[in-house]
């Protein structure tokens, strides 16, 4: 208990010039660590974002081996970032958190964009979170967090939907008349009859083709959306997918995931409940996503520029369309 006190005291009196040193971000007092295992030794315990080599370091920021008599351990902690509910209601909101078109369940705020014609930010996203795919109208309300998490229309509309590339599919439910009609009077004759079988209408189109499943919404107040991607922070450029690379997301489900690229150029066919919409030109990488991190930016492991964009997945695989078709598709351009 003697050890415990005199290393407070210490650490109290020289707190103010620790603080001060480049890359501590805090001090506490705690037990000294060797070889990954705590010993028996009351150190005062300099808390730094990287562990550095002392010849990397200029003199004014190493942190002294003693002080007052008392040993000093170094503790890399990483950044420290408050823990923000992912699926509360937040102004401003960062992207990394739930939104969702007013009628769907919940997906993620992708990130802030800036219209390309006048310059203002607008919230990116998916056409299935945003505009319901191809469901919505312009104006919609947005809802931060989506109504999955509680969001409500009368409360909680951070946006209104400004526009989105529509979603074509393969495969559909029939909205022709002549053919519901033609299914309609078969159904009601094998019922008649007493058949067990019955008709299903639907549009085919095997020619329908995607690149992107993308949209975008003008926030209400343009002080209630931030810049910042939580535990990613602003993007800046972009840059191509290349086989191998190292990449991340941040999104309302499974928070920040990382992963590598595996696929480049994939034309895959996904399934939007019930209705199928084939891909091409996509990216994939393992398993980083769970329902309701669409939307999410996938961003390069070692930089800070936007890759893509993750709009589907499974417990195999996650799928992004690339961000330069999405900037593209919905003329808009990152900050």
């Amino acid at each position: 208990m003697d050890g415990f006190r005199q290393a407070a005291r210490a650490k109290e009196l020289h707190l103010p010039s620790l603080l001060k040193r480049p890359n501590v971000v805090g001090v506490g007092v705690g037990l000294r660590r060797r070889g990954g295992r705590l010993q028996d030794e009351v150190c005062i315990i300099a808390l730094v974002r990287r562990k550095r080599p002392a010849t990397a370091l200029a003199p004014e920021a190493m942190v002294p081996s003693e002080i007052d008599g008392v040993p000093v351990d170094v503790l890399e902690v990483g950044d420290l970032i408050a823990q923000v509910d992912r699926k509360a209601r937040l102004r401003p909101v960062p992207g990394g958190v739930s939104l969702g078109h007013y009628q769907i369940t919940a997906g993620t705020f992708g990130c802030v964009v800036r219209d390309q014609a006048g310059g203002g930010r607008l919230i990116l996203s998916n056409n299935h979170v945003l505009a319901n795919g191809n469901e919505a109208s312009p104006e919609d309300p947005i809802l931060q967090p989506g109504a999955a998490d509680g969001g409500r229309e009368e409360s909680d509309t951070l946006a209104l939907l400004e526009r989105f590339a529509p979603l074509a599919y393969n495969h559909e439910p029939a909205t022709c008349s002549v053919a519901r009609f033609v299914v309609a009077a078969g159904n009601f004759i094998a019922g008649a009859i007493g058949s067990k079988h019955r008709l299903e209408s639907y549009r085919e189109d095997a020619q329908a083709v995607n690149r992107v499943d993308a949209a975008v919404a003008r926030p209400l107040l343009d002080s209630d959306i931030s810049d910042e991607i939580l535990e990613i922070g602003r993007v800046s450029g972009t840059t191509a997918a290349s086989l191998g690379m190292a990449v991340r997301k941040s999104g309302r489900t499974t928070g920040l995931t990382t992963g590598q690229v595996t696929v480049l150029e994939t034309t895959v066919d996904v399934d939007y409940g019930g209705k199928t919409a084939r891909f091409e030109g996509q990216i994939l990488s393992g398993p980083m996503s769970q329902p309701g991190d669409s939307g999410s930016l996938l961003v390069a492991g070692t930089s800070q520029q936007a890759v893509g964009l993750l709009f589907a997945g499974s417990s195999q695989v996650t799928i992004y369309n690339p961000i330069a078709d999405v900037l593209q598709a919905l003329a808009v351009v990152l900050p």
